[in-house]
């Protein structure tokens, strides 16, 4: 569209002062109230229904003309800015988004269409000296930055409220806890890869930002009140300097109910039945699951049918998308079915760098399960009193490397050097090293490690 996007005739945004999409001019708890973990329990209010965007829907920008007006509109304006993206996850291949919210003090709210509008790097431009507000960033920036847009500071307010102790970091939680606003959230699971999009959709999507960056500054004063902030804002750059995930090896493997599979041949199976899958559905862009479910692939496994007639007997080839690629199933089963001993994956996955199983250290090592205990303990106790979850203050992984492994001569700067090596950030480390080397010297005085 070639009419202006954003705040409608230029008005200004509203502060977090100003009514916030409340019916008849009602006024929403502010950052400047008691709330959350940080203050004590917050005074029990009626929460509030967050309807309607404060300057009204704006348009959805779908024209290069339309994208040039939003993208100044956001650089005229000033202040944090609030950043969200509806993929399709279940409908589509792949995690690529379909819409980007973003807004802005000044700016107001501004709808994106990326498959009209793919390129977001003059946004990524015009925003590289704003701090971006995002509500778990991990999942939003891959997609963001296929579009062009990384941003250079970030703000999350999931992981934030995991670090000041929230049990619940979801965003309309944390929306309704902190800021006493519901947000409406009917749409979250929607196929946003719909065209057009309903208007009903797009208000849900532009709520979602609405309010982000007021409660960006909640939280803030809350990690400042907590003493948190320094924890904060190294994880936020962790985020950011973490490169791009990988394609796990082995991925089929991640078929759901493939433990019901016995055999090296049934797995086999799966490995073919699972590539033939997602070379359909990225052909036809569409969710692997909505072509086969795993239930299906595994039962198919178990059985190794050899004609299509036995094949759409099984649970799960009976629906039009399973029966259309009949033949391909087959031909997939054929394939593992003829495939000499040697050239079997294995029954289990092959060993990465890092310890096997916890599970399995008792039988396998004693010793190190008994560290294992230990450490955990640790590191529990710590986080008990920080007001935190387990795995915010020291990563489950780097936990078991170093029960496993650990330095030798022990000492706390050995288990700081090791922690740091595994990616725990500087906090993490001054908060753990010494306790987790206290724990370890009291197994060895008991003759326990």
């Amino acid at each position: 569209m070639s009419e202006p996007v954003g705040v409608p005739g230029g008005e200004r945004a509203s502060t977090p002062s100003e009514p916030v999409g409340v019916p008849g001019g009602e006024r929403a708890s502010t950052p400047s109230e008691p709330v959350g973990v940080a203050s004590g329990e917050r005074e029990e209010t009626s929460s509030v229904p967050l309807l309607e965007p404060r300057e009204g829907l704006p348009d959805l920008v779908v024209t290069a003309d339309a994208l040039a007006v939003a993208t100044e509109r956001l650089a005229r304006g000033s202040g944090p800015v609030a950043v969200d993206a509806e993929r399709a996850s279940g409908f589509r291949y792949g995690h690529r988004a379909f819409l980007v919210q973003l807004r802005r003090h000044g700016a107001g709210t501004v709808l994106i269409d990326p498959v009209a509008c793919p390129d977001l790097s003059g946004i990524d431009a015009a925003l590289a000296g704003a701090e971006s507000v995002l509500h778990a960033a991990g999942q939003d920036l891959p997609c963001l930055a296929d579009l062009g847009f990384r941003p250079r500071q970030l703000f999350d307010t999931e992981l934030a409220g995991r670090l000041l102790g929230y049990p619940r970091v979801g965003l309309g939680t944390l929306v309704e806890e902190v800021l006493g606003l519901v947000l409406e959230k009917t749409h979250s699971a929607a196929d946003w890869s719909t065209r057009p999009l309903p208007a009903e959709w797009l208000r849900y999507a532009a709520l979602d930002v609405e309010v982000l960056v007021e409660l960006r500054d909640a939280l803030a004063a809350q990690l400042t009140e907590q003493g948190k902030t320094a924890w904060a804002e190294q994880e936020f750059a962790a985020i950011l300097a973490a490169p791009p995930a990988g394609r796990r090896p082995d991925p089929w493997r991640r078929t759901s109910g493939i433990h019901r599979v016995r055999s090296r041949r049934g797995l086999a199976i799966v490995r073919e039945l699972w590539s033939q899958r997602d070379q359909i559905a990225m052909r036809r862009d569409i969710s692997p699951g909505r072509i086969l479910p795993d239930a299906a692939i595994v039962e198919a496994a178990r059985s190794a049918p050899t004609t299509l007639d036995e094949l759409g007997k099984l649970a799960g080839f009976t629906g039009r998308g399973a029966r259309r690629y009949g033949a391909d199933w087959l031909r997939a089963i054929r394939r593992a079915r003829s495939l000499p001993d040697d050239q079997l994956p294995e029954s289990s996955a092959p060993p990465g760098d890092g310890p096997p199983p916890a599970h399995r250290w008792a039988e396998r090592d004693p010793v190190a399960a008994r560290r294992l205990v230990a450490v955990r303990a640790a590191v529990a106790a710590l986080a008990d009193a920080s007001h935190l979850p387990t795995e915010n203050l020291l990563a489950p992984d780097a936990v078991r490397r170093l029960a496993w492994q650990p330095p030798d001569p022990l000492t706390a700067d050995a288990v700081a050097a090791q922690l740091s090596g595994y990616g725990a950030r500087t906090w993490q480390v001054e908060i753990t090293a010494v306790p987790i080397a206290m724990a370890l010297d009291r197994l060895i005085e008991k003759g326990e490690a």
